[in-house]
């Protein structure tokens, strides 16, 4: 319900100014459309930043900043190359590469992630014969997409590496090493450890690099439109030349999606078909180096950035290393790494880390009135935001509606009649709210308040106090508690 508004005569442009103003300015240049709406979407790991785009004609696209040319100039070009040849990539809209942005397809909201999670949670968990038949369709997409685009993209655009070869492997070592273990304070050989990193990159080149790899196949990256549920496929911008085994271990070992073992198996022998048998012990190999790729990832954001979102991963990827550890591993001695692994396992501080350290926030929204006074902070930190909801359309000065609040269906009627002031006063609520909200997630601060004021604090504030608590529900991981002070 909350649009960030990125109307091009608006007095302030909420969220980055420049970025707005900029894919505003493309989308008219390009398109000979108006910007009419702009909502900045939920931030990955990369520094990208994306924005839903409603146009004066009533139609959407997606409008990306991404100073990073190189990777900017890949990801155009992989995907004008497979449009070409018919594969479910988003259509290019416009580019301005000098000023970082440019506009591609809204492919829309459902990712096969977001999917994959409201199924299961309709299920009991469990993981459906429907969910399966979708993972059957993407990995059959994954076919075609490798041998296709091998063929028709230029890979001399890749980056950082035109293949997944020794380099970018030592790279995803590297990284596991420094910045999980390193940063998890885990004690290693490195002499050891780099003994059975370069065995485990021996046996995993045993195979051609003849296949465009995606890097990052993943259910985040995989979009589901319409009603049959079609996959499109997004942020392939890292792909390279690369071996097949890799993007079928970043799907079925991504590690919040949870995919039940069994499963996994039958979906991982479904790809290979007739050659499963000499597959998967590969298969396994790269499923071990795509992990500790993952989980040093986790150690950067998580560990070092403080991202709390990326720690709550590694308890399932340490699953996943447990399982790898009971059979599964490489036909490879690995001595060094195979005993980190298992102690990584069986670390009851890793297996809760999500937890140590990382207080969830509360956020508490009030509405109140000013003939009284203005809400305390009783949690003893003191300030937070109080916004004054006076400007706003007054139902209560209509008899109808001066026995309700802003919680009855007659003056939310009213407010939806009335909207205009009201969107622009939640989005701009929604930006600063957002900002300090993210921030304190990030900083692990414990408490935050946000109080609406109105005359009496009956209809506008409590309205915007319902609707701002809803909307952080839905929007970030945290506690919201509601009171209506003057409804008691």
């Amino acid at each position: 319900m909350l649009v960030f508004d990125y109307m091009k005569d608006a007095t302030i442009v909420p969220g980055p100014d420049r970025e707005a103003i900029v894919l505003s300015e493309l989308l008219e240049n390009a398109c000979h459309l108006e910007a009419v709406g702009g909502q900045l979407l939920p931030q990955s790991g990369s520094n990208r930043r994306y924005y839903r785009i409603t146009t004066s004609e009533g139609s959407t696209c997606i409008g990306v900043y991404s100073e990073n040319r190189r990777e900017n100039t890949a990801f155009l070009e992989f995907s004008r190359s497979m449009r070409k040849i018919g594969l479910k990539v988003p259509e290019i809209i416009a580019v301005d590469l000098d000023k970082s942005v440019y506009l591609q397809e809204d492919l829309g909201d459902v990712s096969l992630y977001s999917f994959l999670q409201n199924e299961k949670s309709k299920n009991e968990g469990n993981f459906t014969e429907r969910l399966e038949g979708i993972y059957r369709c993407v990995l059959d997409d994954l076919r075609e997409l490798q041998e296709k685009a091998a063929s028709a993209i230029d890979f001399s655009l890749c980056y950082p590496r035109q293949a997944f070869d020794r380099q970018s492997m030592d790279w995803d070592l590297q990284y596991f090493k420094y910045y999980f273990l390193r940063l998890a304070k885990i004690p290693f050989d490195e002499q050891l450890l780099e003994q059975d990193f370069e065995r485990l990159t021996d046996y995993l080149l045993s195979v051609p690099l003849d296949k465009f790899l995606y890097r990052d196949f993943q259910s985040r990256n995989i979009m589901l439109r319409g009603d049959n549920l079609e996959p499109w496929y997004i942020d392939y911008q890292g792909g390279r030349r690369g071996a097949k085994h890799y993007d079928v271990a970043s799907l079925l070992f991504d590690a919040k999606a949870d995919i039940p073992v069994d499963v996994r198996e039958r979906l991982a022998r479904y790809f290979f078909g007739s050659e499963a048998d000499r597959e998967m012990p590969l298969f396994y190999g790269f499923v071990l180096i795509r992990i500790m790729q993952a989980m040093g990832a986790y150690g950067y954001r998580g560990f070092f950035e403080r991202k709390s979102h990326f720690l709550q991963s590694i308890p399932y990827a340490l699953r996943n290393i447990d399982f790898l550890l009971k059979g599964h591993m490489p036909p490879i001695e690995l001595p060094h790494l195979t005993s980190l692994l298992k102690s990584l396992t069986e670390s009851e501080e890793l297996n809760n880390v999500a937890a140590i350290g990382r207080p969830r926030l509360r956020v508490q929204v009030s509405s109140f009135s000013f003939k009284h006074a203005i809400p305390t902070d009783l949690s003893g930190n003191g300030g937070g935001y109080v916004f004054d909801c006076r400007a706003l359309p007054n139902p209560g000065r209509y008899e109808q509606y001066k026995g309700l609040t802003g919680m009855d269906a007659e003056v939310i009627r009213y407010f939806e009649d009335n909207w205009e002031p009201m969107q622009r006063f939640l989005d701009g609520v929604s930006i600063l709210v957002g900002q300090s909200v993210e921030t304190y997630k990030e900083r692990n601060f414990t408490n935050l308040m946000v109080s609406f004021g109105c005359t009496g604090g009956q209809h506008r504030s409590v309205f915007c106090a319902e609707q701002i608590a809803h909307w952080l529900s839905e929007t970030y991981d945290v506690d919201v508690t509601v009171k209506h002070w003057e409804q008691r």
